[in-house]
């Protein structure tokens, strides 16, 4: 008996012979006439199959559904990236930190300028609009081209008058008027800017001629309206080393020492004859003396005094101070830095109709900015972040809230137009015109008078204007400045 293995397609079996002769080892068949006991399967024999590839109509809705995925995780990528820029952009500047642009930045101030080597560090491109003033763009929002704005160029768009108490006030005048088209400069006097931004008081003649090129000698002492007012004893205080030149090296001092004691005394000196003559601390040198008949500098030292050094210099108008209307406001001893700590996006233009509005961020220092409006309520509504979406700024132009305060806070009523101060102490921004058909508004710049001397009258409330500002449309920004706090409820 002998046993040999076959190898079939699908199996292997063992078969068991009976016989005596020698099996053929290699031979995998089996004969009709093989004497066979029996056949045993063994080990199954599975066939490996051919690995299929994938259809060409396969790969292509693969390749097709791989493309929509790719496109979907750069929308939401996309859509996360303007998202921010929405939402934050107006309050944190995101879009800034993202595209670069930078912000307005504070330079160290020099003599006569804080921004003398200030750069235009926005790359914003300007709006459609045109502004009714020099405009420059910090995060896409208009602010002033201080560079390019003087006194002299800045007018009235509306006149007004207002008169005063009567105050015993050297210098002091009776009543205030002005016209639109009237230049700034010829209502406005230097103490309506006193503690303000721009320190105009801290300036001497000697630095406003060095900036605007004037010559000081060709000047008459009329020509500097706080002369008139002025004693002895005055100029005395205010020029340096005044008192110690003699009364005849001084023509105009000769001349008043002369008027009002009767006597020349040329060889005394300055301090000399106010010791003597006790009556010239209380002459006014425009009083005995005509102004115009010697030149500003016929006064020794004048132009080194700074025009806070004289007395009650809060009353002189600002073209009655030589060469001062042609300053630009960046030469200024300080000038406004806008207040970007939150800036907003013109959301919706809404007019007069308007009423019963309580999300208000608008007002005044007296009155704070949260001053809600019950009827005629002309305003815009302001969105970017969290904080400000849904904030109405009220028009002042519709609205009056309480402002000022001491003497001239009775000034107007104690009243004046609604409205932010993003740009500092020195002028009121206020919504004046809202147009609802194009989506537009105009804002407009509002002053104050003040009279903060020896004598404390405090200020007005700002209401000294229309001054054109800036235009704006919807989405544009904005800038709101701070205080910022927007009403969750209505407040009783």
């Amino acid at each position: 008996m002998e046993t040999r293995d076959f190898i079939t397609d699908n199996q292997i079996i063992k078969v068991i012979y009976i016989t005596n002769e020698e099996i053929n080892q290699q031979k995998n068949t089996i004969q009709v006439n093989d004497e066979i006991a029996a056949i045993v399967p063994v080990q199954t024999k599975v066939a490996s199959q051919p690995k299929s590839l994938p259809s060409k109509g396969y790969q292509w809705r693969e390749q097709k559904m791989n493309t929509w995925r790719y496109l979907m995780a750069a929308g939401m990528i996309a859509g996360l990236v303007l998202h921010g820029l929405i939402r934050f952009g107006g309050n944190y500047n995101i879009g800034s930190l993202l595209f670069g642009e930078k912000a307005l930045a504070q330079t160290v101030a020099s003599k006569y300028s804080n921004l003398n080597h200030s750069v235009n560090l926005t790359k914003q491109a300007k709006t459609a609009n045109k502004q009714p003033i020099a405009v420059k763009y910090v995060n896409g929002a208009p602010t002033p081209d201080w560079s390019n704005i003087t006194f002299k160029n800045m007018k009235f768009g509306e006149g007004g008058s207002v008169e005063f108490p009567n105050i015993n006030n050297p210098g002091m005048k009776e009543s205030r008027t002005w016209s639109a088209g009237q230049s700034l400069s010829e209502v406005m006097e230097l103490g309506d800017f006193e503690a303000t931004e721009f320190n105009i008081e801290d300036f001497t003649l000697e630095d406003i001629a060095n900036i605007t090129g004037i010559k000081l000698k060709d000047l008459k002492l009329s020509d500097f309206e706080t002369l008139k007012w002025q004693t002895l004893e005055d100029l005395a205080l205010s020029i340096p080393n005044l008192e110690d030149l003699e009364v005849g090296a001084i023509p105009p001092i000769q001349e008043l020492v002369t008027k009002v004691t009767g006597n020349a005394a040329d060889y005394q000196t300055v301090g000399e004859v106010l010791d003597n003559y006790p009556e010239l601390g209380e002459a006014e040198l425009g009083k005995y003396v005509k102004l115009d008949k010697y030149k500003l500098t016929s006064i020794p030292g004048i132009e080194d005094a700074q025009l806070k050094d004289f007395t009650n210099w809060q009353n002189t108008t600002i073209d009655q101070v030589p060469g001062l209307v042609d300053v630009p406001f960046d030469q200024f001893p300080n000038v406004p830095i806008p207040d970007v700590s939150f800036i907003g996006k013109v959301d919706l233009p809404l007019g007069s109709l308007e009423s019963g509005r309580w999300k208000s961020i608008s007002g005044s220092y007296q009155a704070g900015f949260n001053v809600s409006c019950e009827k005629r309520c002309g305003h815009i509504e302001v969105s970017g972040s969290d904080i400000v979406v849904g904030a109405q700024w009220m028009s002042g132009k519709d609205q009056k809230v309480k402002g000022g305060f001491g003497i001239l806070g009775n000034l107007n009523g104690g009243k004046e137009p609604t409205g932010r101060h993003p740009f500092g102490k020195s002028f009121k921004q206020v919504i004046w015109d809202i147009n609802e058909a194009d989506g537009s508004i105009s804002t407009a710049m509002f002053f104050r008078i003040c009279k903060r001397g020896w004598i404390d009258l405090g200020c007005s409330p700002y209401f000294i204007g229309p001054v054109p500002f800036f235009t704006y449309r919807e989405i544009d920004p904005i800038i709101l400045g701070t205080p910022l706090s927007v009403p969750k409820k209505v407040t009783p």
